[in-house]
């Protein structure tokens, strides 16, 4: 963690995105401590949602490249369990991409997403959102724990 802190924006960057994948990673550290070392918030605000949304659209990319079989193979789902995922994911549809800020769960929605060709622009509007709305409160958070010191 200290090696991003140290790489500044760069390593908020990297660690954002890294949150974003299937790798155990905590953003919101990083962010907190440039914070912390008086780094402008809106600019953090952006690096730090900038690189977790492209981490999240790789994930969707991953998905979308998954095919029916690979699961089956791999993994052991049968297709019929996926269509019973694919009829709860079209109850919700893109905005489910809002979730993708979520740990772990949230990088399985942005694959499922994917998987199942969920419209992109609207996926990456929702996931977007989701992760800048994350990166928010943190910030938030940030500031008011500070206060008390």
């Amino acid at each position: 963690m200290e090696s991003f802190v140290e790489l500044g924006l760069l390593g908020l960057f990297i660690a954002s995105f890294l949150a974003a994948t299937i790798l155990p990673m905590n953003s919101e550290i990083v962010l907190s401590f440039l914070l912390l070392n008086n780094y402008s918030l809106s600019v953090s605000l952006f690096v730090a949602t900038l690189g977790n949304w492209l981490g999240g659209i790789t994930n969707y990319g991953l998905g979308y490249l998954g095919k029916w079989e690979l699961l089956d193979r791999f993994w052991g789902f049968k297709r019929e369990k996926i269509e019973q995922m694919k009829i709860k994911i079209d109850q919700f549809g893109s905005f489910l991409a809002f979730f993708c800020w979520m740990p772990i769960i949230g990088d399985l929605f942005a694959v499922g997403l994917g998987f199942f060709k969920i419209p992109f622009l609207r996926v990456s509007f929702w996931m977007l959102v989701g992760k800048a709305v994350r990166y928010v409160v943190w910030a938030a958070i940030t500031y008011w724990g500070i206060s008390f010191f």
